[in-house]
């Protein structure tokens, strides 16, 4: 079982030089998905005066949010592994790929990286609102940590199966193209219901900026438990305790 390799990690490891510049990787990476997801919605507002969502719109957020973790992911990959998720760092933790410690340091980094992003969003628009996650008519919370959940497991499955097993081989950018484009699918399908976070950092900067925390719970509990799952389920079936080989936390 994977969790049986967790581990806390080392008291001088997140002080250490290689963590230190991992944290800055994550920050920035985070700071360049979320200045991206985020501001394509408020790009669209603007462009529609605040109007209700459309279908070109959530085609828009999809493709934005997509083509970011694309780049956010290969641009920290070969630093920190290109996590850019506090749900992906949790769904390695618990897989025995990352010690609680260096988590702690990337969960850090990628708060504060989606709260500048949508600080310098919020200041460049001339104080436009960064809007917060929020449920849609109709949609009960539970409703909501379902999606999450089931959303959350096809993108850390799809991290495990390209960049965390040991049998992935050399797979170049196939890894960061499948991350952004099961994220782009998935707001296809919950976005029009939840927003589609997947994504607890994505979810607490606009949080934070905006004050708004309704519901907000949802979008931790949901892709954390999702992560969590698809880390178990991936690790237990597929890389087993005979082939499963440490894989370094800047290595995915």
């Amino acid at each position: 079982m994977p969790i049986t390799r967790i581990a806390i990690g080392s008291p001088g490891e997140a002080s250490h030089p290689d963590a230190i510049k991992a944290a800055f990787a994550e920050f920035f990476s985070m700071v360049i998905f979320v200045f991206a997801g985020e501001g394509s919605g408020m790009a669209f507002n603007k462009l529609t005066g605040d109007g209700p969502t459309t279908p070109s719109g959530l085609v828009a957020a999809a493709l934005a949010h997509a083509f970011a973790l694309f780049v956010a992911v290969s641009v920290g990959a070969n630093i920190s592994g290109g996590h850019v998720n506090p749900a992906v760092t949790f769904g390695a933790f618990i897989g025995g790929n990352i010690s609680l410690l260096r988590s702690i340091l990337y969960w850090i980094a990628q708060l504060l990286g989606s709260v500048v992003a949508c600080l310098l969003l919020k200041f460049a628009t001339g104080g436009l609102e960064t809007s917060a996650f929020s449920l849609s008519s109709g949609v009960s919370v539970w409703n909501a940590v379902v999606f999450e959940i089931v959303m959350t497991f096809g993108l850390v499955y799809t991290v495990y199966a390209t960049a965390v097993d040991p049998k992935k081989g050399n797979i170049g950018i196939v890894a960061p193209l499948a991350i952004g484009l099961i994220v782009g699918a998935n707001i296809l399908v919950g976005g029009a219901f939840d927003g589609a976070s997947m994504n607890p950092a994505v979810s607490f900067g606009p949080a934070v900026v905006s004050w708004s925390w309704t519901n907000h719970w949802v979008y931790w509990l949901g892709p954390m438990v999702g992560a969590a799952i698809a880390a178990i389920v991936y690790d237990t079936i597929f890389i087993g305790q005979s082939t499963h080989e440490p894989v370094p936390t800047n290595d995915f």
